[in-house]
């Protein structure tokens, strides 16, 4: 199970398969919830065209700190009302588990939503796995590498922990050039990116994945109806 990686021993939820923790520290000493920064005390206003999560028409475009990212990988319009930014690691097993939920969503909702991915290795290995979806965006390959690494997730990271040189044989049939792809893993920009996630997560208090933030608004509990209410409602305010 997804929780019980050296990070995180605690229980798995009833509503979802389990989310790793930052710490086994963290996990043991406060519930997901309590660790969420209160709704309302981290939105800002925020002015301008270059805002990114709009509240639909009933109200000013906002902004919450670490949300906002130019560089994160990205599906669907930029036109489209509504926003949901997930924080994902490519070891976590309900991560796996939820994508073809949001992948199914976007499609039901063409160019009214668009997806951003942002990454948070938390458990163990799963930095390298990172490196390689990262490079694989300089050969316009990031989608298909991405699904090749959740879908072959069981053989790559057995025990919840991530085994770089077996990911990289998942993804082998991608159409990447391998080579080009390791050396682009230790790009400067490649590290530039993944140390902006972890700032992110940490300012937004991301302590497990999948995180998902829909316009700005987080779930107040974990779920596949949790989340899939949080854009509906979304939805009904942007349209």
């Amino acid at each position: 199970m997804s929780r019980k990686s050296q990070k995180s021993p605690t229980a798995p939820a009833p509503s979802a398969p389990p989310r790793p923790a930052a710490t086994a520290a963290q996990s043991g000493q406060a519930s997901r919830r309590g660790l969420i920064v209160a709704a309302g005390a981290a939105v800002l206003a925020a002015a301008g065209a270059g805002a990114y999560f709009a509240f639909g028409s009933r109200g000013p475009a906002s902004a919450r700190p670490g949300l906002a990212s130019t560089h994160a990988p990205t599906l669907g319009p930029a036109t489209a009302k509504v926003h949901i930014v997930e924080f994902l690691d490519p070891a976590c097993e309900t991560c796996a588990a939820f994508y073809p939920l949001v992948k199914r969503i976007l499609a039901d909702n063409r160019d009214r939503i668009r997806l951003s991915l942002r990454h948070v290795p938390l458990h163990r290995g799963s930095d390298d796995v990172v490196r390689m979806l990262e490079a694989s965006r300089k050969q316009d390959r990031y989608w298909p590498t991405l699904e090749a690494l959740l879908a072959a997730q069981n053989f790559w990271a057995p025990n919840h922990t991530a085994q770089p040189a077996l990911a990289l044989q998942a993804i082998a049939g991608v159409g990447l050039n391998m080579a080009q792809l390791t050396a682009d893993m230790r790009a400067p920009e490649v590290e530039e990116r993944m140390a902006q996630d972890s700032r992110d997560a940490a300012l937004l208090q991301v302590t497990k994945t999948p995180e998902y933030f829909v316009n700005g608004r987080q779930m107040a509990s974990f779920g596949r109806q949790q989340l899939q209410a949080l854009i509906s409602d979304a939805l009904q305010r942007a349209y």
